[in-house]
């Protein structure tokens, strides 16, 4: 459900060079089915020359899934909140909210910038003056997300599949999901997703959500009103949405120790979208394969 609230479209822009270095990744997507091009109508979306849409029908996370499925042996786990990262006898002792901590030879993190510089421990002082300005120049726009999920059978009776609003205070996007995706069946219910604007996600980051939801509700019916009732709703704040500025100068990553290593990587890094964290993993991988 997550995913599915979290990202619009993957778009491949062929006239960049980045991108045509990033060609065979969207190949094999394709030919896994992963990803499919767009083919449902969008209102207001501008077209770049030379790019193409893609939608993930299983929502974005299956390409992560995809990818960790390619790394044989690795043990993943999820919902683990990282609180301190400590050196122990050549090793890097993790520490989590829940459970006890564990040893790593390398510490790779990808969570948003604000939130390394949030990590206690060891890498409060690992981290050098120079890198924790860097850092701290890190900017991100925030946003609310609204998921609108209906029973099988239920008819949204609009001509789009999605479509972008200007000139609103509050809504800057709204999607019928399952048709977005072309996963349309009378087996599945219909979902409306809805993003706000920056504007809106900034002004109300610290409000109730349940408020905050009910003034989303309210807009969308004045643009929608011929929505039918859902039979649930998730309000999703993103503090931390689509990175403004990202680390300056970084190749994709910044080693915060070698031995053993510390590396951080992600969209802080590059960019938010799909070439931007090919770009960080790319990196990120060659830092490793070096260490090992």
């Amino acid at each position: 459900m997550c995913s599915m609230l979290n990202i619009l479209f993957v778009c491949y822009v062929s006239s960049s060079l980045c991108r045509l270095l990033h060609l065979s990744f969207y190949k094999e997507l394709l030919s896994h089915g992963i990803l499919q091009q767009l083919t449902a109508p969008i209102e207001g979306m501008v077209v770049k020359k030379g790019s193409c849409n893609y939608v993930a029908p299983q929502g974005i996370s299956s390409i992560v899934k995809y990818y960790l499925k390619q790394s044989a042996g690795a043990d993943v786990f999820y919902e683990q909140h990282v609180t301190h990262i400590s050196l122990r006898d050549g090793k890097w002792e993790v520490f989590r909210k829940t459970g006890p901590p564990e040893l790593f030879d390398i510490v790779i993190l990808t969570m948003p910038v604000p939130q390394i510089l949030h990590l206690q421990g060891d890498i409060v002082n690992i981290i050098n003056e120079s890198q924790k300005q860097q850092l701290e120049s890190v900017s991100y726009s925030s946003r609310y997300a609204l998921g609108l999920f209906y029973e099988a059978g239920t008819w949204i009776d609009v001509p789009w599949a999605a479509q972008y609003i200007t000139n609103n205070p509050c809504i800057h996007f709204i999607s019928i999901d399952n048709k977005k995706r072309n996963i349309e069946s009378p087996e599945i219910g219909p979902s409306v997703v809805v993003h706000t604007t920056v504007t809106f996600g900034s002004e109300y980051l610290d409000s109730d959500p349940t408020e905050v939801q009910q003034l989303i509700l309210s807009y969308l019916e004045r643009i929608v009103p011929s929505l039918p009732k859902p039979s649930s709703i998730k309000c999703q704040k993103w503090r931390y949405s689509q990175v403004t500025k990202a680390v300056p100068n970084s190749l994709g990553q910044m080693i915060l120790h070698t031995q053993p290593l510390l590396v951080c990587g992600g969209d802080g890094f590059t960019r938010s979208n799909f070439d931007g964290c090919i770009d960080s993993a790319m990196s990120l991988a060659e830092v490793v394969k070096s260490h090992l």
